[in-house]
């Protein structure tokens, strides 16, 4: 039997273990899918070591950055990311091989190119954390110019004070990458000026929980395209599953 994996700290609320389950139960595919909570990245290694059946891993927070140091290998666009949620796992004659994948970004470009309209050229990215940046060369990919805005003054970012009108017309995509507005706190949203969204803009919540979140839900109300992240979810699990079987 095969195994698969996740690791992060805690694990509470994992889409990955039912998701993996389900499909080796309805594809009689003979293998089982495990959460390893580890409360630190030093604990990394022990979990490759004792599991020898274990052919690949998702990673979640906090230590999509922190397993980098641990892996053999990067893919190319994972390395410009600078964070991993896939990890391919080769065993050859007793050595292992750690290779290092994103598939937030696969997932995310797959969900949101068909959307995407001639003037849609510069995207406002909410949140700098490991989401934003798989967001940001995603979008760069598709020939969309990122801009990440933060809460506190950062090198190379916009703070939510700083979105004046002339940003908001400029920038016709936005997404959240950040926690705000998930179930059970429903009632809050990022800190933009809704009042600048646009029927030309396009609101895209990485969020599915609740499905359409207040960002989502002012966005509608000003006219703007909305989608929630349920679909990127299942594309990068999916796209998980390609790594660990090509």
């Amino acid at each position: 039997m095969q195994k698969y994996g996740l690791i992060g700290y805690p694990l509470k609320h994992s889409f990955s273990i039912s998701y993996f389950n389900e499909k080796f139960k309805s594809e009689g595919i003979d293998a089982e899918y495990v959460n390893f909570e580890i409360p630190e990245i030093k604990d990394f290694m022990e979990v490759i070591e004792v599991n020898s059946d274990l052919c690949g891993l998702n990673v979640t927070i906090p230590y999509k950055e922190q397993v980098i140091p641990f892996l053999d290998e990067l893919d190319k666009d994972t390395a410009a990311i600078g964070a991993v949620n896939v990890i391919k796992i080769i065993r050859k004659k007793g050595k292992v091989k750690l290779i290092g994948y994103n598939s937030d970004i696969i997932g995310f470009t797959q969900s949101i190119e068909p959307l995407l309209q001639e003037h849609h050229k510069k995207a406002l990215i909410l949140g700098t954390g490991g989401a934003s940046k798989a967001i940001f060369h995603g979008l760069k990919n598709l020939g969309v110019k990122g801009t990440y805005v933060s809460r506190t003054k950062e090198t190379d970012a916009l703070t939510y004070q700083e979105l004046t009108p002339e940003i908001m017309t400029e920038h016709t995509v936005i997404v959240n990458c950040t926690p705000v507005g998930m179930y059970p706190d429903v009632d809050f949203c990022p800190n933009i000026p809704y009042e600048c969204i646009t029927p030309k803009h396009l609101l895209y919540d990485l969020l599915y929980n609740p499905d359409i979140t207040l960002f989502m839900k002012k966005g509608a109300q000003q006219g703007a395209a909305t989608k929630n992240g349920l679909e990127m979810l299942l594309l990068q699990a999916f796209a998980g599953w390609e790594i660990w079987n090509k």
